[in-house]
C-alpha cells in the first residue's frame, strides 16, 4: 500500500485523490440569492446529512484552489441566509452540470440550464420545479475551515420545509430508491446512479444481537470460498440453527447429492456445501445458508 502525505502533494494533487476515494457522495444542488435579488443555482457535493432532529443538512462550497476566490453560493448565503437543496436525480444530470458552470454574478442559472424556478414557501431563493425532492432551509452558521485555495466553508442548513414528487413515493409513503434514481459524485468527470442493479439491501444489525464473526466455526471463516461480506451476513444472526433442524436438512436431495459425489475428498465436499451456502446467502435464504454449512460428512 503506497501512502501518501498532504504535506507532500499539491492542494490540487490532494484534492484529486480525495475525492477519488471518499464517493460516491450525494449532491446537494443548491438555489440561493444576494440581496439585490440575483438567484444562483450550483452544485456541492462535499454533502450530507447530520442530523433529524432539528432536521440538519451540510454543504460546503471551497475556495477556488486556482486564486483563492470564493463562490457566489457562499457570498449569496453570507449576505441572505437561505437556501433550497435539491437532490439531484438522473433525468437531471446534465442540467446540474451545465449549471455549474462560472457565470457572471448577475446570470440566473435557472435559464442557463432550462430549469424551472418555482417560488418557495418559507424562503427567498426559488426551487427547481423538475427536482423530485428540494429542502427549503435556514443557513444557521457557515464556518469557515481555512483562509487557503480549497479550504471549504461548512453551510449548516436547518430544514424548514420538504418538498416530495409524490410519483417517487411506495405504497408506504416512503422514497423509493429506484424512483428516486439519485446521481452520485464520483472522481474527475466519474457519477454514480443508485437506480437497479447497483441496489441492495443489508439487515441492520440494531433490529437484533448477531452473534458475530467470532463465533463462526473456524472450518467455514477460513472458507476460500465465502467472502468477508458473506461472514458478515452469517454473523448477523441471533442463533444458529438447532441440531435437529441441520439433521433435517441434510436429507435435502442437493445436500445428500454433494455428500455421495465427494464421500472420500473432504476439502471438496467443504467446497460444494460453501459454493451452495454462498448461492444461499446471494438469495437472502440466511438461515438455509447456515444449514448448509453446518451439515457433517
Amino acid at each position: 500500500m503506497k501512502t501518501f502525505y498532504p504535506k507532500d502533494l499539491s492542494t490540487l494533487q490532494f484534492y484529486g485523490l480525495l475525492q477519488g476515494a471518499v464517493a460516491p457522495r450525494p449532491i446537494a444542488f443548491a438555489s440561493t440569492i444576494d440581496k439585490a435579488g440575483n438567484v444562483n443555482l450550483s452544485p456541492f457535493s462535499f454533502f450530507n446529512l447530520f442530523s433529524s432532529q432539528p432536521p440538519i443538512l451540510i454543504f460546503s462550497p471551497l475556495r477556488r484552489m486556482r486564486d483563492n476566490t470564493t463562490k457566489h453560493t457562499l457570498e449569496n448565503v453570507l449576505e441572505v441566509p437561505e437556501v433550497v437543496i435539491h437532490i439531484v436525480h438522473y433525468g437531471m444530470v446534465e442540467q446540474m452540470s451545465l449549471a455549474s458552470t462560472e457565470y457572471a454574478k448577475e446570470v440566473n442559472e435557472f435559464e442557463k440550464a432550462g430549469l424551472t424556478a418555482v417560488e418557495s414557501n418559507e424562503i427567498k431563493p426559488p426551487r427547481i420545479g423538475e427536482a423530485h425532492v428540494a429542502f427549503e432551509c435556514k443557513v444557521n452558521e457557515v464556518k469557515s475551515l481555512g483562509e487557503g485555495g480549497g479550504a471549504g466553508n461548512l453551510v449548516i442548513c436547518e430544514v424548514l420545509a420538504a418538498h416530495v414528487n409524490e410519483e417517487i413515493l411506495d405504497e408506504n409513503g416512503v422514497i423509493d430508491p429506484k424512483k428516486l434514481d439519485a446521481v452520485a459524485r464520483l472522481g474527475g468527470n466519474w457519477y454514480s446512479r443508485a437506480n437497479g442493479d447497483s441496489l441492495f439491501q443489508i439487515p441492520k444489525p440494531l433490529r437484533n444481537l448477531g452473534v458475530g464473526v467470532d463465533q463462526i466455526p473456524e472450518e467455514i471463516k477460513n472458507s476460500t470460498i465465502l467472502t468477508g461480506n458473506n461472514l458478515g451476513r452469517l454473523g448477523n444472526v441471533e442463533e444458529l440453527p438447532t441440531a435437529e433442524e441441520v439433521l433435517d436438512y441434510s436429507h435435502r436431495e442437493e445436500i445428500q447429492e454433494i455428500r455421495v459425489r465427494f464421500v472420500n475428498d473432504k476439502e471438496s465436499w467443504l467446497d460444494h456445501l460453501h459454493l451452495l451456502a454462498k448461492e444461499k446467502l446471494e438469495q437472502g435464504e440466511i438461515e438455509e445458508a447456515w444449514k448448509i454449512l453446518l451439515q457433517k460428512r
